[in-house]
């Protein structure tokens, strides 16, 4: 063997270790981000996982709006990734208990009872304005002492939360917007933001104050992270003092 042959031979096969060793470590890689995007999404693989979503009109069947049945795409597509199975059902035909299984929440308290009950029993400081009647407060958010009021098309709210009763509960996901646009904007800043949510989060719980922006230009796909609003959220409102402050950003 000459030497530009055993060259050539050493070349090749430093090439061909280099390659294996490359295909390894992104191999690792992918595996260590699939494994924390199940754990904060809280679907192993092979795992149920329930999408609850309100009912557009009353009846046996269930009807969703258009933003809804996007926002529920979205999900889905989070949940195969992870190798789990999703599940479909109407708010009102839920009755686990909280932490069985996965769950992600899309709709407005106002008409969503599995979402009303979970803002009841673990978001005290936010509360939904549902009086059916037009006035600059109809759909506003309070979290904590802040008021948050929609400008439909202009600046529409949405709430992002993570909440965990425990270690071995599994998550409740809620996507609650003041318009089903804001639900759908929700859910695609999940699956868009998941990776830096759970670098940062962790498995804890969290409430983020997302804003909509110019959705009568853009629909869903501008939004803004107004605030973490986790304390707030879950500590009780307190009793007026004042005027509670208002923002329309």
């Amino acid at each position: 063997m000459t030497e530009d042959v055993r060259l050539l031979a050493l070349g090749l096969g430093a090439a061909a270790v280099g390659a294996a060793l490359a295909l390894y470590v992104r191999a690792y890689l992918a595996r260590h981000r699939l494994g924390r995007r199940r754990a904060f999404l809280g679907l192993p693989e092979h795992a149920e996982s329930l999408l609850v979503v309100n009912r557009e009109a009353v009846g046996p069947e269930l009807s969703v709006t258009r933003h809804d049945v996007l926002a529920l795409l979205e999900l889905a597509a989070l949940v195969k990734g992870c190798g789990a199975h999703p599940q479909v059902v109407a708010h009102d035909a839920d009755r686990q208990n909280f932490g069985e299984r996965t769950e992600f929440c899309v709709g407005n308290p106002a008409l969503h009872r599995r979402m009303a009950a979970h803002m009841h029993a673990m978001l005290p400081g936010v509360r939904v304005n549902a009086d059916p009647e037009p006035g600059p407060d109809r759909g506003a958010f309070q979290v904590g002492t802040e008021r948050y009021r929609m400008d439909p098309g202009v600046a529409e709210y949405a709430l992002l939360a993570r909440l965990t009763a425990g270690q071995e509960a599994r998550p409740v996901f809620l996507f609650c917007g003041q318009r089903a646009l804001a639900n759908q904007a929700a859910t695609r800043y999940l699956a868009r933001h998941h990776q830096r949510l759970a670098r940062k989060h962790g498995g804890g719980s969290f409430v983020l104050l997302l804003k909509v922006v110019n959705s009568q230009a853009y629909g869903p796909d501008v939004v803004e992270l107004v605030a973490d609003v986790t304390r707030a959220a879950q500590e009780p409102i307190p009793a007026p003092s004042g005027r509670a402050s208002h923002r329309a950003k």
